[in-house]
């Protein structure tokens, strides 16, 4: 069985080919989804056979199959390629399937109905530009009916039909089909959908969807394919501000090669040879010098939708999780503090205090729910009073604070740059958009960083031959702790192990700073902020340098971190803590406890090599 399975899935492949290939024929993004076995793998299936979009001679392939597994021919078996969907019968991830009708290439994403992988239907339903949505007029509108419509409602998806199914089951009964267009329909007009049609169904039959029905003659509206060739292909957001989140960057070394490219996928906006490039959060700033393509010929310009690389004319240290954009267009948000819409699909409720992980675009951060604004159940929109923690299943106004600043845009904007999803322990809990971008204390001290990048002048020498020449990499390492002899005792103590180790290495005492660089500033609380931009901006001149640069401060807070690395790239700081009690907020990449200066030493010596910062002989 499983060798069938695979091929049936393979044997797609040329339907996938002959709509690639068609690059001058119209294509269209749709998702469908639905509540579990309500039939969406079945349309599909339908879809595929009634437009000849199968590869000759495939249909009567899965009919033999299935007569040879003495199991009923289905439709949806066209598409349950997998063993495992088969074996539970339900779809378990977001399955990419092309056709085409006489109009116009298809790329349907069947997203999941099943509720344990609803998240799935996120994944596709995300590139989509219209949505098929599929109710059982057996069962009717179901809870996860409703939460299908909102969450294609908070993705933006404003064109969609729904697809009343299974027709046949409740005798061609028009009554049925009226109460569910009531029903539904109310509920997404409450959303700000105002669907394009219903349309009366039997996937398994054939009826309405390529062909109209004797049986449900009643029925005036158009078929499903006639609903899909009805649906306005989105123009690809060129005329948007460009958006290009860094994926990589891809260093070559070989027969004198190089050359620096910057990958990445167009979200929106175009970018030619030439062009002043900005890159957000950091602000540094540089000239595209060409545009690189695999396989490709040379170009001069590329545009939203195409994964591209680019190299620069002034090279400028640049990672993952940046966004590229054009100097002379809006800028993104730039922030950390987010109020966004989201919902949660974690088995255990999404509190304050505890730490997530954001990915929006290529960026990765920590995140914390500041402040957990309205919630309501996505099935009933019933607004509840509980502002402690969002609920499995519940959507949620939020407030998202997070422990660097990313760059995004909010979803009435740029929406490819607004969406994000949350993760815990490993797995994708819920997801949603960016409503606004609030101010947060690092922004002014961000500003002023942007503008030093924009107005940095490089040297010829770059960090990786400072790297190479030195045989380390540049950081930042902050030694701190309640207890002053011990912390500097560490620091120092680190400073002359590296350097009897030939490593270039420089220890600073926070009192050099505020009796030297920060003299003209008085010692008090609320000039804080300002001691440690100025820190900051001190260790970043020195870790240009390839310089490792070891900081010994007193009882350093979470929120002083957050400032340095405003104006340090956080990859390079290490954060130790030289004492048996942290008495601050810290959260730490080392904690050392007990023992002597020489055993700290030895233990603060080996995390590096750890981290990659020195070498390790072993």
């Amino acid at each position: 069985m499983e060798a069938g399975l695979t091929a049936i899935s393979s044997s797609l492949a040329p339907a996938r080919d002959s709509a690639t290939a068609a690059e001058t024929q119209q294509r269209m993004n749709i998702v469908i989804v639905g509540h579990v076995d309500h039939g969406k793998s079945t349309v599909i299936g339908r879809l595929l056979a009634d437009t000849h979009s199968l590869p000759d001679g495939k249909l009567e392939q899965v009919r033999a199959q299935c007569e040879l597994n003495s199991k009923p021919f289905e439709y949806a078996f066209l598409l349950d390629a997998l063993k495992d969907e088969q074996a539970q019968g339900i779809t378990i991830d977001a399955a990419r399937v092309f056709f085409k009708s006489q109009q116009r290439h298809y790329l349907i994403l069947d997203a999941p109905g099943h509720i344990e992988f609803l998240k799935n239907m996120i994944t596709g339903a995300a590139r989509a530009e219209a949505a098929l949505l599929v109710i059982d007029a057996a069962e009717g509108v179901k809870e996860n009916s409703r939460r299908h419509g909102y969450m294609v409602s908070l993705l933006g998806i404003r064109q969609l039909s729904v697809v009343i199914n299974k027709m046949d089951l409740v005798g061609w009964d028009q009554a049925v089909y009226d109460r569910i267009v009531k029903e539904y329909g109310a509920f997404l007009d409450q959303v700000g959908i105002r669907p394009a049609s219903f349309i009366p169904v039997s996937a398994r039959g054939g009826d309405n969807i390529a062909e109209r029905s004797e049986s449900l003659s009643w029925y005036e509206g158009p078929t499903v394919l006639q609903a899909l060739d009805a649906f306005r292909s989105e123009a690809a957001p060129v005329q948007r501000p460009f958006r290009m989140p860094v994926q990589d960057v891809y260093k070559f070394t070989k027969q004198g090669d190089d050359r620096r490219i910057i990958a990445g996928t167009i979200d929106s906006g175009a970018i030619n040879v030439g062009d002043s490039v900005i890159f957000y959060p950091s602000g540094k700033k540089s000239w595209v010098k060409s545009i690189e393509a695999f396989n490709r010929p040379p170009q001069n310009r590329a545009e939203a939708g195409t994964a591209v690389g680019f190299t620069l004319q002034e090279q400028i240290y640049i990672t993952r999780g940046e966004v590229a954009t054009l100097e002379l267009q809006p800028r993104p948000q730039v922030t950390t503090r987010l109020r966004v819409s989201l919902f949660w699909l974690g088995k255990e409720p999404m509190i304050k205090r505890k730490e997530y992980l954001l990915k929006l675009g290529s960026a990765r951060v920590t995140c914390r729910v500041e402040e957990v604004l309205r919630v309501m159940d996505a099935s009933t929109l019933d607004a509840t009073s509980q502002h402690n923690s969002v609920q499995r299943h519940d959507v949620a106004e939020c407030i998202l604070k997070l422990d660097r600043a990313i760059a995004c845009d909010l979803a009435e904007d740029i929406p490819a740059t607004s969406r994000f999803v949350v993760v815990d322990d490993f797995e994708i809990r819920g997801g949603g958009i960016v409503r606004e971008a609030l101010p947060d204390r690092q922004a002014g001290v961000r500003d002023r960083v942007m503008l030093r990048n924009y107005k940095w002048e490089p040297s010829t020498i770059q960090a990786g031959q400072r790297a190479e020449k030195y045989n380390q990499k540049a950081a930042l390492i902050l030694v701190t702790g309640q207890d002053e002899v011990e912390r500097k005792g560490v620091a120092k103590g680190l400073e002359r192990r590296l350097f009897d180790d030939g490593k270039v290495v420089y220890f600073l005492g926070i009192g050099s700073v505020l009796y030297g660089v920060d003299a003209d500033i008085e010692r008090k609380p609320e000039n804080r902020l300002e001691h440690m931009r100025r820190l900051g901006e001190v260790a970043n001149l020195m870790l240009d340098a390839g310089i490792i640069l070891v900081v010994a401060a007193a009882e350093l807070t979470q929120e002083d971190i957050e400032v340095i690395k405003t104006a340090v790239q956080p990859e390079w700081i290490e954060v130790i803590w030289a004492g048996d009690s942290i008495t601050t907020d810290l959260a730490c990449d080392l904690h050392l406890t007990g023992g002597a200066v020489p055993e700290a030493v030895d233990q603060l010596k080996a995390h590096l090599q750890e981290k990659g910062i020195i070498f390790r002989p072993w």
